[in-house]
């Protein structure tokens, strides 16, 4: 509970009437939350707007309305308070509601097409194993120590995020690392979030569904480094011509990482194979778990983001080569059949061609590459036939199936990704829309020491059917294939 003046320090008013002392209960922007003493915050969604839901939060009992358009109806039992941008004032409110949690830990965020859950987990679990009490906010899971709590989005909302950040404050967490989606900065849901750190992976093609033009992609993640304050960092991928561009205008600590280019955290790939890689990094040799050049950059993100929170480089590097990847990146399924078999989350052109070209690094030549891919369902269309060509160009065998279709046919998501692909790759593809027989058939196809990859799914338990979650896990689907046919 809080003054409601208090709840609205740093918030742009422009106009307010009613009391502005009043003791505030809960704060939510789903009018289905409100109670008696809330506060409700209007916000126009992707969906539906809260200003429609005004009069309905205040007979339930909202005794104070943030919104940008004041209603017509105005109740004498609430303060009604004008903002310029609600999205942006809820972010403010939520942090200060739940007394700025931010603040009372050193909070790093992590943005960019791939790699962050990778670069998020990995600096988890180093920071873990160097003694600390840690958080972790990602796709996969959000995590105080070795509490778990389930992830519904990439970046929770405003609301959920700081009750998150308040439970690790109260748990006595000295760090958290959070992945922050380019739909979450767009819609402000960081707003009032005070960063220590941020880190930009990557940026190539994905949720133009959303954003419209690969532009304003590029300006939505860049939000997150124009928000830095002059005593944080900015770490950014300086192989990659973005990195500079979410530098700009940063007030933050300018700093870099490459494999290629000259940078503040400098790399060499000494060798990779299916075992792992060996970087040279401070002129030390240095052997790691993970796998391909795309890991060697999510490793040079977080030796760079720990050695500039303060750790010791030796002791870093130390630790970092001990750690496992994040679930379902890369991950290799151990099964009884002479055969590699990989899942990997890779649903975006630039994604599925990283795991393609590291499986073509470590091959001998005489192995088919044999790859399962669909695309999601009410996304980005136009990433579709890109994959397919990808997955074509880079396999022996493909297998086009279903990924999560939603609410589409899954025949014609298929169909929209065979348009990428030359008459003469048609010979190399199969298409078999239940997920469950592709993976099996790639596995009758394959043979001794070839190489299957499950592509799209990575960590992800459910199959998402109209509007329904049915349970289906790649690995274990295609573990229990493997074995079945090997005995």
């Amino acid at each position: 509970m809080a003054e409601l003046r208090d709840i609205l320090y740093k918030v742009s008013l422009i106009s307010a009437s009613g009391d502005m002392t009043m003791d505030i209960k809960s704060v939510c922007f789903d009018s289905r939350k409100v109670e008696k003493g809330s506060l409700f915050v209007a916000v126009k969604g992707t969906q539906a707007d809260g200003h429609d839901f005004i009069t309905k939060a205040v007979a339930k009992g909202a005794v104070a309305i943030v919104c940008q358009n004041l209603p017509e109806e105005i109740s004498s039992s609430a303060t009604y308070v004008a903002v310029k941008d609600s999205a942006a004032a809820l972010g403010i409110i939520a942090s200060n509601f739940y007394g700025n949690p931010s603040s009372k830990l050193k909070l790093v965020g992590v943005t960019g097409t791939n790699g962050k859950t990778t670069i998020a987990t990995l600096l988890f679990t180093l920071y873990r194993k160097l003694g600390y009490a840690v958080g972790l906010l990602s796709t996969v899971e959000n995590k105080i120590d070795d509490d778990i709590i389930p992830a519904s989005h990439t970046t929770p909302d405003a609301l959920q995020l700081n009750e998150l950040l308040a439970n690790m404050v109260d748990r006595g967490c000295d760090y958290a690392f959070m992945e922050v989606s380019s739909h979450a900065l767009d819609q402000s849901r960081v707003a009032g979030v005070n960063f220590t750190g941020a880190i930009f992976s990557n940026i190539s093609h994905d949720h133009l569904d959303y954003h419209k033009t690969f532009d304003a992609y590029i300006t939505a993640k860049k939000k997150l480094f124009d928000g830095l304050s002059s005593d944080a960092f900015a770490l950014v991928n300086s192989d990659d011509k973005r990195g500079a561009i979410m530098l700009q205008n940063t007030k933050a600590s300018k700093q870099t990482y490459a494999l290629k280019s000259v940078a503040d955290f400098k790399a060499k790939m000494i060798s990779n194979t299916i075992q792992g890689i060996e970087l040279e990094i401070d002129n030390k040799n240095v052997w790691f778990k993970l796998i391909g050049d795309f890991n060697a950059y999510n490793l040079m993100a977080v030796y760079g983001a720990a050695v500039l929170l303060g750790e010791d480089s030796e002791d870093t590097l130390t630790a970092l080569s001990s750690l496992d990847g994040a679930e379902g990146r890369f991950e290799v399924v151990e099964t009884d059949a002479k055969i590699t078999a990989i899942v990997d989350y890779a649903h975006t052109p630039d994604a599925l061609k990283n795991v393609l070209e590291t499986i073509a690094e470590f091959r001998t030549g005489n192995e088919k590459v044999i790859t399962v891919v669909g695309c999601g369902g009410n996304r980005d269309t136009s990433k579709r036939p890109l994959m397919a060509a990808i997955a074509c160009k880079l396999s022996d065998k493909v297998v086009f199936t279903s990924d999560n279709p939603r609410d589409e046919d899954p025949e014609a998501i298929i169909k929209d990704m065979k348009e990428g692909i030359s008459p003469a790759d048609y010979k190399k593809t199969v298409v078999l829309v239940d997920r469950e027989e592709a993976i099996k058939t790639a596995c009758l196809l394959a043979g001794d020491n070839d190489i299957i990859l499950v592509a799209g799914k990575g960590h992800e338990k459910y199959q998402e059917i109209k509007g329904v979650k049915h349970p289906f896990d790649d690995k274990e689907v295609l573990g229990r294939m493997l074995n079945l046919f090997a005995n």
